[in-house]
């Protein structure tokens, strides 16, 4: 009876997890809701785990019935749940998944489905949960080998998982095929608990440093010491220059005897050019405007304006002045017996033989 109950309230809790990763909407206050709902499944699930005895520590991994494996999962969805919770006290919620991950790991670590590389970094944990990492952080170029490294495993847990995904009817009749789905996807789990781990303790260094929050009720303007004491008593202004009364004289000397300024000066001659020159572009930038160019050239006599023989145009013949189309046509006459009295070439006379 408890065996049936824990297992339709994981595929409910499974279901509810599935959905709620399609969600977009995670800040939403109904998001929110179905999360703990979900979570609350999942810690339903725990409990009859462990009032049944399901997980033994005198077993092992071959023990286990191939649909109990799943359950190993429990504590690393209640904390990946947990780790999506906006809102209320952040550091708890940290802290809480990180039990969860740890408990998990316990767990899994009890049935030898850790690899030697995950066996290690348990190890690495355990001596600091607080400033645990992946990777070496002194070395930089062996902190990207493991990142690369860790990356492309997840990468081929990953596609191993969808590929024992993709036929879910072959399951049910292929025990070794369902167990192989479960071992990989715990596996898959565990690469996923220690980036969280790595994660959580670098929120909670964060988070460490961040001041505390103001007492509930207090005002937010006195939560500023600088408020606090007053803008006209505490000697607090806004501004980032303060008045000071020996700028405000405009006369006397600039420098004290030790060098300090006693009121503004404006450096002037080769040094203000020198500086003024330092950011300005590297090509010359117009002076003028298209319009003010054009008038300019106009006032020249580079612009002709109204056509004529300077500008180049043609006008065009006027068929009804028979006086000025026989003056054409004597022109076009005289020129074509030039050019048979002297044809191309025959005024170069320094080649011929």
């Amino acid at each position: 009876m408890e065996e049936r109950n824990i297992r339709s309230l994981f595929a409910d809790a499974e279901t509810a997890r599935k959905e709620l990763e399609n969600r977009w909407d995670t800040n939403s206050a109904d998001h929110q809701d179905k999360l703990n709902a979900t979570i609350s499944k999942y810690e339903d699930c725990l409990r009859i785990a462990d009032q049944v005895s399901l997980f033994s520590p005198n077993e092992t991994v071959d023990d286990i019935a191939s649909g109990d494996i799943q359950y190993l999962l429990l504590n690393f969805r209640i904390a990946e749940l947990l780790l999506r919770i906006t809102g209320g006290d952040r550091k708890s919620h940290l802290l809480n998944a990180r039990t969860s991950l740890e408990k998990f790991l316990k767990l899994v670590d009890s049935f030898d489905l850790l690899s030697p590389s995950d066996s290690k970094l348990l190890e690495t944990y355990q001596e600091g949960p607080d400033v645990f990492s992946t990777a070496s952080t002194r070395d930089a170029a062996s902190r990207r080998e493991t990142k690369i490294a860790r990356f492309r495993e997840e990468k081929a847990l990953k596609q191993k998982l969808e590929h024992l995904q993709q036929n879910p009817s072959a399951l049910q009749n292929d025990d070794g095929a369902l167990r192989e789905l479960q071992i990989t996807n715990i596996t898959y789990s565990v690469h996923q608990t220690f980036q969280s781990l790595e994660s959580i303790a670098q929120e909670l260094q964060i988070l460490t440093m961040a001041p505390p929050p103001p007492p509930p009720g207090q005002e937010e303007s006195t939560a500023d010491p600088r408020l606090r004491n007053g803008r006209n008593g505490g000697g607090y202004s806004e501004r980032l220059d303060p008045a000071v009364p020996s700028l405000k004289s405009r006369s006397g000397p600039i420098l004290s005897a030790d060098g300090k300024p006693l009121r503004p000066f404006t450096l002037l001659d080769n040094r203000q050019r020198l500086q003024q020159g330092v950011f300005r572009p590297d090509h010359s930038l117009p002076t003028m405007t298209i319009d003010e160019y054009l008038e300019e050239e106009r006032k020249r006599g580079g612009i002709i304006d109204g056509g004529g023989e300077q500008s180049g145009i043609r006008p065009e013949p006027n068929e009804d002045d028979l006086e000025k189309a026989d003056e054409e046509t004597m022109k076009a006459r005289a020129w074509d017996e030039f050019k048979e009295d002297n044809p191309k070439g025959s005024g170069n006379t320094l080649n011929r033989g």
